[in-house]
């Protein structure tokens, strides 16, 4: 047997070995000089590997407040298998763990590695992780954030990417760029749909390759459906069996297969026509590519209109376009997108908020341009 067979007994994390024996008795026999990040994820182990049944997650409050969210082990197990068995992934596989632990992308990245007995590289998340591991380095499985994807497709690291048996993208949207950036990879490249009430991704969309789709897939033993808005509904081993209602708007195309329409609670209502915000925001993000402008963060809301209710309004991060530049992109907007989708203005912001987790916090970003808000919705 193969040295990278052997069941592991420690992990790497930030380049040091911690050996599980020693995790089990954290903070017993540790290092005094851990950071905040390494302590933390060192005691979640330290839990897992005592056999903790319970375990509280935080949401990333991208669409609302952060709320907090208590996961049975069973849940957190039935996840890391079934993702197991979906990429084939077993006892001696390498795993590179870059994502923020202290959520349930991260997290579960951990629970695949101890529940699988893979090899577990930990480092502390950044736009480029690979920058923190040796060149010599090789991994089977990772999953990236866009950000970090987009910084580690360069020709140095594609021949160790296109070793791994697959790579998950997730945690925010994937620009059309990237997408169109990810075909220079042959290892497949699937974008995860999930939340922390599924113990992370329970449908996954294939980006790159002859088998890329617009569609999203259902894993094995995940059970889809739609409420009378449209949006999906979960239930699995997953969920603990519970039905999870979700504010995402579908095409169900068949009892495993979905188009993703948008969040119900980013609709925008002008005129009586009810705009998705995100299908103007795709048609925002080609236009700014093509004036030159790759990178200018964007998004779509509504700002209350005495005539039409709401009016459709993109927001663009940082300085202002030049005026030939402005009218250049409304007009290429106004002639992909239907009349009541056009945005009628562009509101600039220095800098969009995010979350804790790095994604777009729309609702305090349009706070911070004095826009009125919708009252929050429930989180589910």
């Amino acid at each position: 047997m193969s040295a990278s067979a052997l069941l592991p007994d420690s992990l790497l994390l930030n380049g040091r070995e911690f050996r599980y024996a020693d995790i089990k008795q954290y903070p017993a026999n540790s290092p005094v000089d851990l950071n905040g990040y390494e302590a933390k994820v060192l005691d979640f182990c330290r839990q897992w590997l005592n056999g903790a049944l319970e375990f509280g997650l935080r949401t990333s409050g991208s669409t609302g407040k952060p709320q907090s969210v208590t996961m049975r082990r069973r849940q957190l197990v039935a996840s890391a298998r079934r993702t197991g068995d979906y990429f084939d992934l077993g006892p001696g596989d390498r795993m590179l763990v870059c994502l923020n632990c202290e959520f349930v992308g991260g997290m579960m990245m951990l629970v695949r590695g101890l529940e699988l007995n893979l090899h577990l590289t930990i480092v502390e998340p950044q736009a480029d992780p690979l920058a923190l591991v040796p060149a010599t380095a090789e991994f089977d499985f990772a999953s990236f954030v866009p950000l970090q994807m987009r910084e580690v497709l360069t020709p140095a690291y594609l021949p160790r990417l296109n070793r791994l048996k697959a790579i998950l993208v997730g945690g925010a949207t994937v620009e059309s760029s990237l997408e169109q950036a990810l075909q220079k990879l042959k290892v497949p490249v699937y974008l995860t749909y999930g939340m922390t009430e599924t113990a992370s991704h329970i449908a996954l969309r294939r980006l790159n390759g002859p088998e890329a789709t617009t569609t999203y897939r259902a894993l094995p033993g995940i059970h889809i459906d739609q409420d009378a808005r449209g949006c999906l509904t979960v239930r699995a081993d997953v969920t603990d069996d519970r039905l999870i209602t979700t504010n995402d708007r579908v095409h169900l195309l068949d009892e495993h297969t979905f188009e993703w329409l948008g969040r119900a609670d980013f609709v925008i209502n002008s005129g009586g026509v009810k705009v998705q915000a995100e299908k103007v925001e795709k048609v925002l993000e080609v236009a700014l590519v093509e004036l030159n402008l790759p990178g200018r963060r964007a998004f779509v809301a509504g700002r209350p209109d005495a005539r039409l209710g709401e009016q459709v309004t993109a927001y663009v991060e940082g300085a202002p376009l030049t005026e030939t530049q402005s009218q250049r992109l409304l007009a290429l907007l106004a002639e992909r997108l239907e009349r009541y989708e056009r945005p009628r203005e562009l509101v600039y912001v220095p800098q969009f908020r995010t979350t804790a987790s790095g994604k777009l916090d729309r609702l305090n970003t349009l706070r911070s341009t004095g826009a009125p808000t919708r009252p929050e919705e429930p989180h589910r």
